[in-house]
């Protein structure tokens, strides 16, 4: 099986090691990853700032880049649902449509790949730490997805989970929104960080590095201790060789 691993611009520009990580974790059950370079920004910023039409040409490269991917699996949630609603803005489009379905039923956010397509849930890491997981609001609401990284989590060694209060809440990023509304951004963040603190976590995961950045940036300007990894860290995170099988469908 061959994938194209979609970075997201967060974790290609200051979280490199979290692609690493996706890259690790996805060749140790025999899925080949390849890069293609050409692509660039999922175009959300500017699609959720209005910008429909200055966003068209994002998009199409986005197309172009991924035209030939068996599957597509990405960095972060949010981005992954980005890419999976080019499909509506080129639906009165002739010549990118079809494209666009093609791109939106194979692309995956990593963990869904992980637990649904290759049908995983131990992947041999231990993690002997007590955590918490931020459920990211575009990964939850649109994407839909409230499984997959708890059921791998669920099976990582040493692993003591704690579930945020309020998990459903908004961290306060949301991309532009923090910048257009930095007061209501950081009164939500304030709030995420004391539900946090009130589970007692060492480790705060997320399938998105850029609210783990809103996040972690709060806890350090507060002089809050917290480590933030993303799922894919976690999840290549001292393996046992022997717990890892490689799945069939990996090697058709």
């Amino acid at each position: 099986m061959k994938v194209s691993l979609f970075t997201s611009c967060v974790v290609d520009a200051l979280f490199p090691n979290v692609s690493i990580a996706i890259v690790e974790v996805l060749e140790r059950f025999g899925v080949e990853v390849v890069y293609p370079e050409n692509q660039v920004c999922c175009g959300q910023p500017t699609l959720n700032s209005g910008y429909r039409e200055e966003s068209r040409k994002v998009l199409i490269n986005q197309l172009e880049a991924f035209k030939d991917a068996d599957y597509v699996v990405g960095a972060a949630g949010s981005c992954t649902a980005s890419m999976r609603e080019y499909a509506e803005f080129f639906k009165d489009d002739p010549i990118y449509y079809e494209e666009a379905v093609k791109l939106h039923d194979k692309t995956y956010e990593f963990t869904q790949f992980l637990y649904h397509v290759l049908g995983l849930k131990d992947v041999g890491a231990t993690l002997n730490k007590k955590v918490t997981y931020h459920r990211s609001c575009h990964m939850t609401r649109l994407l839909g997805e409230r499984e997959s990284p708890f059921e791998l989590m669920k099976y990582v060694k040493g692993l003591e989970y704690v579930e945020i209060p309020h998990i459903e809440n908004c961290c306060g990023f949301g991309g532009t929104f923090s910048v257009k509304e930095p007061i209501i951004s950081n009164a939500m963040v304030t709030e995420k960080m004391n539900d946090i603190i009130d589970t007692g976590a060492e480790v705060l995961i997320s399938a998105d590095m850029a609210c783990l950045m809103n996040i972690g940036g709060k806890f350090n300007r507060e002089g809050q201790p917290i480590t933030i990894m993303h799922i894919a860290e976690v999840l290549n995170h001292d393996i046992d060789p022997t717990r890892v099988t490689i799945p069939k469908k990996a090697l058709a």
